[in-house]
């Protein structure tokens, strides 16, 4: 493997791993802060162990996922200095802002929501958790608008100084104003209720079969299996939005994850399309005629370039090279990840009309619930792969190739070095993670309650 390359698998590692506690904190906020707020306005005890309970597993998620974010900034820097340089002026920006106004936001108002129950008045105990939800999501918002430059940056945003060889950030409102981000934000946001839901509808299942805490998860499963349907199906509009826009900004893309060699008119969908050991060639396909025209523009009739077209289109107007993403990683990822999708729809669904039916603790099929939290995580990370995989060759699409952009220094030693030390590090912590959230999850609401400052004084000026 050469550096570049090796540099790829690394950052995909990173990012991959990363990502993984990225829905999930920005989902569990928001429930965490619904039911303090109904804790607050009923004065049910149940509420309040809920907001207990659900908030541990939250917090554990949170805090591997702040240290694994770290390690990725870190990267461009040592890995990709060449991308740091070029794009640093605009990536910068929001990463600025990232930081400085979500992430301080979520940590500390987190941090009130942690130890000020019993220190501060009650509204401001909950709104510093309802903020805390704000901030990580906001969080998400400002890394999303930086990925959404590099997948198809607006023009109106950038100048290239032909001096330094830079780009420079001119508008600042066309940068966060960019089409493309804001699809992902939405699509993103939806995926995080929907992770959050899968984990609640996993960890009530397997108290409802043991009929432990019995009104606690029937109320915890009954508001997950709502919220998940309502979020499924807003990704999955999200990622038919998202398929659509990509004809705009990124035809290859869309003509390599359905392996679409020639320009159609109408434009055929693949069933099944099987290819040679490149992964770059057709040997065999199943597909549906005009399908793909309706799916990308909502008519049997227009046109969608294949990649032979468009290789030859960017060789003309970029210069010789392969334009071309390996196919067989962008077709599978986006069939499994819209696999996943729609049984994830279905199973909310059958949920919300199986808690409509009657008393779901009899159920037999509760015993399979908590495997589909593999569900959204499985969808997810297919879905990132094909949105960083199918830009390739590009970093910055259009502007700045892969090749252009890893360090200049990097030995293939020190990758490996780096490469292996990182799958240490980064096993333990999930050893770690899957320890802990197992631990909790399993020891039930009453074990979170007993850990919390039950000596706390009565709120001092509740109310005001």
């Amino acid at each position: 493997m050469n550096p570049t390359t090796l540099s790829q698998w690394q950052f995909a590692m990173t990012s991959i791993y990363h990502w993984l506690f990225v829905p999930l904190t920005l989902g569990m906020g928001w429930y965490v802060a619904y039911f303090q707020t109904r804790y607050y306005q009923t004065k049910d005890e149940t509420w309040h162990k809920m907001a207990k309970f659900w908030g541990k597993l939250f917090l554990i998620n949170f805090a591997i996922g702040v240290v694994t974010g770290i390690v990725q900034e870190f990267q461009f820097g040592m890995n990709w200095s060449g991308y740091s340089r070029y794009v640093g002026d605009i990536f910068g920006a929001p990463l600025a802002v990232e930081a400085l106004l979500a992430f301080f936001m979520e940590s500390t108002f987190l941090g009130i929501w942690i130890f000020g129950e019993g220190k501060v008045p009650e509204k401001v105990h909950l709104a510093a958790i309802w903020l805390a939800a704000i901030g990580s999501n906001l969080s998400a918002i400002w890394i999303l608008i930086a990925n959404g430059f590099m997948q198809a940056p607006p023009a109106a945003s950038y100048v290239l100084n032909e001096v330094n060889g830079r780009l420079e950030l001119i508008n600042f409102f066309a940068l966060i104003g960019n089409p493309k981000a804001w699809i992902f934000i939405w699509h993103t946001l939806a995926d995080g209720l929907a992770m959050a839901a899968f984990l609640i509808l996993s960890v009530s299942a397997y108290h409802l079969l043991r009929k432990q805490n019995v009104d606690f998860f029937k109320r915890s499963f009954s508001i997950a299996s709502v919220v998940g349907l309502v979020a499924s199906v807003v990704i999955f509009l999200g990622g038919h939005t998202m398929g659509q826009y990509m004809k705009e900004v990124q035809p290859m893309k869309l003509a390599a994850l359905e392996a679409m060699w020639e320009t159609e008119q109408p434009a055929s969908f693949s069933l099944l399309t099987i290819g040679d050991l490149t992964g770059k060639q057709e040997v065999w396909s199943v597909r549906i005629p005009a399908a793909m025209s309706f799916l990308a523009c909502n008519n049997f009739t227009c046109e969608l370039q294949g990649v032979n077209e468009l290789q030859a289109q960017y060789q003309a107007q970029y210069g010789p090279g392969d334009y071309v993403p390996l196919m067989v990683v962008t077709y599978w990822t986006f069939r499994i990840m819209m696999a996943f999708g729609f049984v994830m729809m279905g199973v909310t669904a059958f949920f919300v009309w199986a808690n409509s039916k009657g008393d779901i603790t009899k159920a037999k099929w509760l015993k399979w619930v908590p495997a589909m939290l593999a569900l959204p995580y499985l969808a997810n990370a297919s879905g990132w792969i094909l949105t960083e995989m199918g830009r390739q060759p590009w970093i910055v699409y259009g502007l700045l190739k892969v090749e252009d952009a890893v360090s200049p220094n990097l030995t293939i030693v020190d990758l490996w070095i780096s490469l292996v030390g990182y799958v240490v590090v980064y096993g333990t912590l999930a050893v770690a993670m899957v320890y802990l959230m197992k631990k909790y999850a399993i020891a039930g609401p009453d074990a979170a309650m007993h850990e919390s400052v039950d000596a706390a004084p009565t709120a001092v000026g509740a109310d005001d």
